[in-house]
């Protein structure tokens, strides 16, 4: 599958504390809740940056109930760091999508399992839809329940804005942001054998000029999961209705369904 270009793991952590001290160094500056940062997940990043995937960590940009998103470092670049919460994810809602799905069948019940098991389907999902042409993050590794992907933002560092808060600037952009993201779904659909699951302007990020990403992709399943058509319809309609509020002209839901699974 594509996404075995990337590095993946679930396993035990064996810490070098004195190959990680400039992570330790910005773990402690950040003087973060002591939920966000557990043991374990302080191990995870530990090992991440111990295989050269992070260098250091540079304060949250995304804060919510089941994940944080900070501003990571790897050599010359920004990342993105996605840490999963293990106390407070809803892991019932979690294993709604994850049953049925073939690739975690023989995951355990336990909720940390099913955070792990959410983590890695994110990564796995993102790689499919990244090589199949989507505008969305580039993964890069995977662990546990943290997640490092590409960091969507300006050259000053800045993540792009959610574009319910910060929407074309004109109905002709709208329009052509809105062709573009229906295109990526056909790609998700056709080429990842994909549905997103939780598409909407909360989930799509705005760089300015038609450029665009879509994001969190967690909650998506593949083709024969039997929430897909499901989802599908709910991803569409919402994409459409937002942009319906912008003045953009669109066809039928019903028709653009038909025109994504071809």
């Amino acid at each position: 599958m594509a996404e075995d270009k990337y590095f993946s793991a679930i396993e035990r952590v064996d810490v070098e504390p004195q190959k990680v001290k400039r992570l330790e160094k910005t773990l402690e500056d950040l003087k973060v809740e002591e939920e966000v940062f557990d043991q374990y997940t302080l191990m995870t990043l530990y090992e991440l940056s111990r295989r050269g995937y992070l260098d250091g960590l540079m304060g949250f940009v995304k804060t919510g109930k089941e994940a944080n998103v900070a501003r990571g470092v790897r050599g010359d670049e920004l990342v993105a760091v996605k840490l999963y919460r293990v106390a407070t994810s809803d892991f019932r809602r979690m294993w709604r999508y994850i049953r049925g799905d073939p690739r975690f069948h023989r995951i355990g019940r336990k909720r940390h399992q099913i955070v792990y098991a959410w983590a890695e389907k994110e990564f796995k999902n993102l790689a499919r839809a990244y090589e199949a042409g989507v505008r969305c993050p580039e993964p890069i590794a995977h662990m546990n329940n943290v997640l490092i992907m590409e960091f969507i933002g300006d050259d000053e560092g800045n993540p792009y804005p959610l574009i319910k808060d910060y929407p074309p600037e004109d109905e002709e952009t709208a329009e052509e942001v809105f062709w573009g993201i229906l295109e990526d779904y056909r790609r998700m659909y056709r080429r990842a054998e994909l549905v997103h699951g939780d598409l909407s302007e909360y989930n799509i990020l705005y760089g300015g000029d038609g450029d665009y990403r879509i994001i969190d992709f967690s909650q998506g399943v593949l083709l024969d999961h039997p929430l897909a058509e499901e989802l599908l319809l709910r991803d569409i309609r919402n994409v459409t209705n937002f942009f319906t509020r912008l003045g953009v002209d669109t066809p039928p839901i019903d028709e653009l369904v038909e025109e994504i699974r071809g």
